[in-house]
């Protein structure tokens, strides 16, 4: 069986947790080699948001590569990817890959992604959002990036954060065409 390799770069931006969940969801899947980037930052922010160990969000991965590894397999056209999310997406990362600022290992990797018409999925986490950001965000969906924000839906009636994260982890499954058991769908009453 051949794996899909999927690039799961988290961000400095505050929702790590995002991130940490989709590597969670991933990693129950056989047929998915998970290829994990964390930056400076997210290391921060796992630590202040999450009762999790940056050890043990490595650890969901198959490989690890650390922000400033630019020479990693995966900032090569070579690598075949299947497809990357960006999960939390800070603006600063956004707007590097806005604009080709390849400085990091993150920014890189969805540069490959661009330049090889590959699937790039963002999850960028700010809010208010300025026309810098807009502006940022519209280029890149220019480039044909999907931009999934992370806003909770209600149609399924979340009783808890954890339904809520995980609702919208099936949302970014669903855009990377895995097949998944994590939310409901909208059917509009009727049985599929």
């Amino acid at each position: 069986m051949k794996k899909k390799r999927i690039i799961v770069a988290i961000s400095g931006a505050t929702g790590s947790i995002y991130g940490i969940r989709l590597l969670e969801a991933l990693r129950l899947k056989d047929d998915v080699e998970i290829h994990l980037i964390i930056s400076h930052w997210a290391e921060e922010n796992i630590k202040i948001e999450t009762n999790y160990s940056v050890e043990e969000v490595r650890a969901l991965a198959h490989y690890n590569y650390h922000d400033k590894e630019m020479g990693a397999r995966i900032s090569s056209g070579s690598f075949r990817a299947s497809g990357m999310v960006v999960i939390p997406c800070s603006m600063k990362t956004l707007s590097a890959m806005s604009c080709g600022f390849a400085e990091n290992l993150v920014v890189r990797a969805a540069d490959v992604m661009l330049k090889e018409n590959r699937s790039l999925l963002i999850v960028p986490r700010e809010t208010p959002l300025n026309a810098i950001h807009l502006s940022n965000m519209l280029k890149l969906a220019q480039m044909g990036v999907s931009i999934m924000p992370p806003m909770p839906s209600f149609y399924h009636k979340p009783k808890s954060i954890e339904d809520l994260l995980n609702h919208f982890t099936g949302r970014v499954l669903d855009l990377m065409g895995i097949d998944h058991e994590m939310q409901g769908r909208w059917n509009d009453g009727l049985d599929d």
